[in-house]
């Protein structure tokens, strides 16, 4: 009879418990995450007074590291919307992108502008755009709509200050200026792959491309509505636009690459020079961040009186709230993990296994992902869970596992996920088949290359992996494509759109 130890027992119950609670009641996932922390600990073998300690611990921990950054972040965010910088972005890109290269420009434009924004918010806030450029450039708004989403989620689940990468950070300790810059070079041949799926389709289904189209009046008066609406609100210029997204990036950089420079043998004095001292205090993510928010303020809405700023920047903090409660109870649940025992006993159990464990993390997400449909919840549970049990496992490259962690959240958009009914619904598309060919394979193309370039990065830089790491998701990529594709989609435009 296999001998299993009571902590890891536990663990299996919490996760157990918690799959149930999210999935088959209506308790939240903040609550579902507390009471597998509470199970955890107690199956676990720690007292209830041990338990309840660990849990305020590892809950107040967690967002004493990244509480404040994701408040900044998305305060920021917020004023990006209120202020027109969004549609600013976007439409210079497509300005200097020239014409039947829309497509790419909003995917540009997505991929810069969810950093901050939320992707919900913003992908209502810039479809507007994809709408006129389908009218005035005869151009299938399905290849358009499908292009600035994919720009726009990957970066929301890959990339600081968007909350869930921040939790994800902080539960695996790694380096949030590290944690972002590895982030936008993963997203880059993800975003890549999604727009030339978005290409491909238009290809494959001219008729389909024409799905999210209304009649043509309606579509001249969106037109002509959303460019009265640009002329009367005037836009801040593109330089102003980008300001507050990217002088945090350049701070945060700046920071790691002296923090590298002065660890390296030689160079040690240079972490003791004022100048270098200077630049990595206002390059911590916290002062970063708030300096970030302040250029908002004075350059995106300098004539928004005073109560008003406060308004909009309390709106964006309401946004946040429950994002920051999830987040710390994945930090209690970990905590809980490390203290009782689990952690390391599996940590154990897995190393003598064929599985690499940069996988764990990207695993766990996915399935958390296609269960509850929250990619910010898979994210944090995944690292909950696996960032006390891979910090027993010599070798494992952290930083690699937190962005397994986040690839791994990008699965298969389905029901469950808000964006995917935000995406079909504000293009016209009713039928499920053809919701998963615009939402559900995209997100799936994503999760591939993102979590084959993790691999290959975890055998460049990591340790423990093997060279089938980066062909599984591939495999499961090619499968899904494969089961979708052998469903009949029916590609026929709706009555309204249909030539006599």
């Amino acid at each position: 009879m296999i001998d299993i130890p009571t902590p890891i027992i536990g663990l299996i119950i919490a996760v157990f418990a918690l799959v149930f609670l999210v999935l088959r009641t209506r308790v939240h996932a903040l609550i579902a995450m507390l009471a597998a922390a509470c199970i955890a600990g107690l199956t676990g073998g720690m007292t209830i007074d041990k338990t309840l300690a660990v849990i305020t611990q590892g809950f107040g921990s967690t967002l004493g590291s990244i509480g404040i950054v994701i408040g900044l972040g998305v305060m920021m965010g917020r004023l990006l919307e209120v202020s027109g910088a969004a549609e600013q972005i976007a439409y210079s890109f497509i300005k200097w992108l020239g014409k039947r290269r829309e497509e790419w420009a909003l995917a540009i434009t997505g991929y810069i502008v969810s950093i901050p924004i939320f992707v919900d918010s913003a992908f209502v806030i810039l479809f507007p755009v994809a709408k006129a450029l389908a009218k005035s450039g005869k151009r299938s708004l399905l290849t358009l709509g499908v292009a600035l989403a994919g720009g726009l989620v990957v970066t929301h689940h890959t990339v600081p200050p968007t909350p869930g990468p921040l939790g994800v950070a902080g539960l695996f300790g790694v380096d949030i200026g590290a944690m972002l810059l590895t982030g936008m070079c993963l997203a880059v041949p993800c975003v890549i792959g999604i727009v030339l799926y978005a290409q491909w389709l238009d290809k494959k289904y001219p008729e389909f491309g024409q799905q999210g189209m209304k009649t043509p009046d309606e579509l001249q008066a969106s037109y002509e509505q959303y460019l009265k609406e640009k002329a009367d609100k005037p836009l801040p210029s593109l330089t102003l636009s980008l300001l507050p997204i990217l002088v945090p990036i350049a701070l945060i950089f700046c920071k790691a690459m002296l923090t590298t420079l002065a660890s390296f043998e030689g160079l040690e004095s240079l972490g003791s020079n004022p100048l270098v001292q200077g630049i990595g205090f206002i390059g911590t993510p916290i002062i970063a961040l708030a300096i970030s928010v302040l250029l908002a303020v004075y350059t995106l809405v300098p004539h928004m009186d005073r109560h008003a700023t406060a308004e909009r920047l309390e709106e964006g903090l309401q946004s946040a709230g429950i994002i920051l409660l999830v987040t710390g109870a994945g930090g209690a649940l970990g905590a809980v993990l490390r203290d009782s025992g689990a952690g390391n006993q599996l940590a154990e159990q897995i190393a003598g296994l064929p599985i690499s464990p940069i996988l764990i993390p990207f695993i766990v997400a996915t399935l958390v992902r296609l269960i509850q449909g929250s990619g910010t919840v898979a994210m944090v549970t995944a690292a909950s869970i696996s960032a006390p049990i891979l910090a027993q496992i010599p070798g494992v490259n952290m930083l690699l596992a937190a962005q397994a962690a986040t690839m791994g959240s990008l699965f298969f958009g389905y029901f469950n996920d808000s964006l995917f009914w935000v995406v079909n619904r504000m293009m016209g598309i009713s039928d499920v088949k053809q919701q998963m060919v615009v939402w559900s394979i995209p997100t799936t193309i994503a999760w591939a290359i993102g979590g084959t370039g993790v691999a290959l990065l975890n055998l460049l830089f990591g340790s423990g992996g093997t060279w089938f790491d980066p062909v599984l998701p591939l495999l499961v990529l090619a499968l899904i494509i494969w089961g979708v594709r052998r469903q009949p989609l029916g590609m026929t435009a709706p009555a309204a759109v249909r030539q006599p």
